[in-house]
């Protein structure tokens, strides 16, 4: 029974990092990227989301809870889970390690913008340009932005290879391979679009 318990759990930890929390990082991606166009262009990307309908209720259900629980099993993982080199290459053990030694940093990035912007919102501050702008001008959080922005982006992209394993989606090695090139892809893709939006408030 712990045995199913603990396959449901894994399944569901792999969907929500896709669906719906790897959804809304490369919307949220999307939107700062509008710095790039100006403070305007962000200033109205920004204010669009923030009014959109049952805007609570979908950060609650759609972000947040999904986060938490990916985010907590996930620490499960990372602390208790060990690389397999019967099943898998060396290559593949080493995504495994950075995979929970980016799920860790991330974690403490995300826990760190969380507080900056959307509890700083909840308190009466107005997330903008200028508040990325003042935030990034510090050299050491432009640093710790770089690192957690890319930690993430590679957690996700990464994901996405385990996520196709664990739903049946790549079962040959042929088609896994083809994955990893994808998520590789994916990695550098969104890697370039959230820099670009960080150094856009510098």
């Amino acid at each position: 029974m712990s045995d199913n318990r603990e396959f449901f759990y894994r399944r569901l930890h792999s969907l929500l990092g896709v669906i719906p929390v790897g959804l809304f990082l490369m919307q949220h991606l999307v939107v700062n990227h509008f710095a790039t166009k100006g403070e305007e262009a962000f200033n109205n990307a920004a204010h669009f989301m923030e009014s959109l309908p049952f805007r609570y209720v979908l950060e609650t259900f759609i972000i947040f809870l999904p986060l938490l629980f990916h985010a907590i099993y996930g620490l499960y993982i990372a602390f208790t889970a060990k690389n397999n080199a019967g099943k898998y290459s060396f290559f593949r053990n080493q995504m495994f390690f950075l995979q929970r030694l980016s799920g860790v940093i991330t974690l403490v990035f995300l826990s760190w913008h969380i507080w900056e912007t959307r509890i700083q919102a909840a308190l009466g501050a107005e997330v903008n340009f200028q508040m990325m702008e003042s935030i990034l001008s510090n050299p050491f959080m432009l640093g710790f932005y770089i690192v957690g922005v890319v930690s993430t982006v590679f957690h996700f992209a990464n994901g996405l290879w385990s996520f196709c394993v664990s739903w049946g989606i790549t079962i040959s090695p042929r088609s896994q391979q083809i994955m990893t090139y994808i998520s590789m892809v994916v990695f550098v893709a969104l890697s370039v679009v959230g820099i670009r939006a960080i150094f856009a408030f510098v």
